[in-house]
């Protein structure tokens, strides 16, 4: 048979999982992708692939590209889905996750990776930046529903925020790191220039740039004359228009497109925040990231099996690896909620959801690509061991949490998911 006949075959196959497969988790202790990292573990041997050249490593510019792509578009949904309006008050858990939680468990994470598997300062900081952020492509079963649907609770919020915005964030100390890696010398000149071009300047063009982008996208989709709004066509493929071109328009400016998009979603969420095609624009960026979501997981997997992802790990990685998700994150979201009016539970739950996946492959893709760094493998092995458990360890108990919390709380979001009324 020719490959492409099974490449057909296999992406049809997808497609219809990406379907039917969160219709039937929905109810069980089980993600989509669990799933789609089970499935990718088994083809490799399945279509005689063992001992490919399936490792990150060697396909960096790929795997950097298709890694962005995801991320970009899961922005671009995690903003449309927030009712909130932006405010320094209002936002204060996301504040409080960004400011204090991820510069804490960067520097955490930092210090395991020099005292633990023995890395420099490049590589450490390298391995701690690609982990530090919480994913905002797997985090999607622990955040809010979709945009006017009443499930912006302040644990859902949180953590849909907090993934909005800390891509984004971490992006300064991915390009530190890889100005350590290359540099032969790191003075106070080369730091200064860090913080002017890299933190100031970047930062500052993506929200611009975003808002303004977003603010324009607004209009001319929901204020332009009637027939020549955007909004009556009905279709939700702009939503991945806007996600591009926002995206491009702030990387040419030499700013971070990752908050460039979430800032667009945000802006043009508040163009008219109430208009029912919001929700398509929604549906179709979460059915796109669902089904690219899949594919790359499903490379993950194989990357896994196939690839040997973890080939050279030692069991200091593994104790990095557990350390990062269960004591490094958790401590760092409690300790940055520490005088929140927020129930203990809900911070434990915030604290622990800290998910790792996909954004993580990106920046060590980004990185990686950009410089040279010492125990590449290593790097990869330990990264990859970290996703695996997340994705089981967050994925097996976060449908079981979020009830519980839900019910504790008088919440009835199942009915929500389902299109019934809310009841209190």
């Amino acid at each position: 048979m020719e490959p492409y006949i099974l490449v057909l075959a296999g992406f049809g196959t997808l497609v219809l999982l990406t379907a039917w497969l969160p219709m039937v988790l929905k109810q069980l202790p089980l993600s989509l992708p669990i799933c789609c990292v089970g499935i990718g573990a088994v083809l490799p041997t399945l279509l005689g692939l063992s001992g490919t050249s399936l490792h990150p490593q060697e396909h960096l510019g790929l795997v950097e590209r298709l890694s962005e792509f995801v991320v970009i578009v899961s922005l671009m949904g995690a903003g449309l889905k927030l009712d909130r309006f932006i405010g320094w008050k209002r936002w204060m858990v996301t504040w409080r996750l960004l400011g204090i939680a991820m510069p804490l468990t960067i520097l955490a994470l930092v210090g395991l990776a020099s005292g633990l598997l023995g890395l420099g300062p490049a590589a450490a900081l390298l391995l701690a930046a690609s982990l530090a952020p919480t994913d905002p492509v797997l985090a999607s079963d622990v955040q809010v529903g979709p945009p006017q649907q009443g499930q912006e609770d302040e644990m859902r919020f949180a953590l849909t925020s907090e993934a909005g915005l800390n891509d984004g964030l971490a992006f300064p100390f991915v390009h530190l790191a890889i100005a350590l890696a290359a540099a032969q010398a790191f003075g106070a000149w080369q730091f200064g220039s860090w913080l002017t071009v890299d933190v100031i300047w970047k930062i500052g063009v993506g929200i611009a740039l975003g808002a303004g982008v977003g603010r324009g996208m607004g209009w001319l989709t929901f204020h332009l004359p009637n027939n020549a709004r955007l909004s009556r066509t009905g279709d939700g493929l702009v939503a991945l228009g806007i996600t591009c071109l926002t995206y491009a328009v702030v990387e040419v400016a030499h700013g971070y497109g990752f908050i460039g998009v979430f800032v667009a979603a945000l802006a043009l969420r508040s163009a008219h925040r109430g208009h029912d095609y919001h929700h398509k624009m929604h549906d179709y960026a979460e059915e796109l990231e669902r089904l690219l979501m899949m594919v790359l997981l499903v490379g993950f997997g194989a990357a896994l099996t196939g690839g040997g992802l973890l080939k050279v790990l030692t069991w200091q990685g593994v104790a990095f690896a557990l350390l990062a998700l269960f004591v490094v994150r958790p401590i760092c979201g409690w300790l940055s909620l520490l005088g929140s009016d927020h129930p203990a539970v809900e911070r434990g739950v915030i604290s622990f959801f800290g998910i790792r996946g996909l954004g993580t492959i990106y920046y060590m893709a980004y990185g990686m690509h950009h410089a040279a760094f010492e125990q590449a493998e290593l790097l990869w092995s330990v990264a990859g061991l970290t996703i695996l458990i997340s994705i089981l360890l967050h994925g097996v108990t976060v449908t079981p949490t979020l009830r519980f919390i839900d019910r504790r709380s008088g919440r009835d979001t199942e009915s929500a998911q389902l299109g019934l009324p809310l009841t209190t």
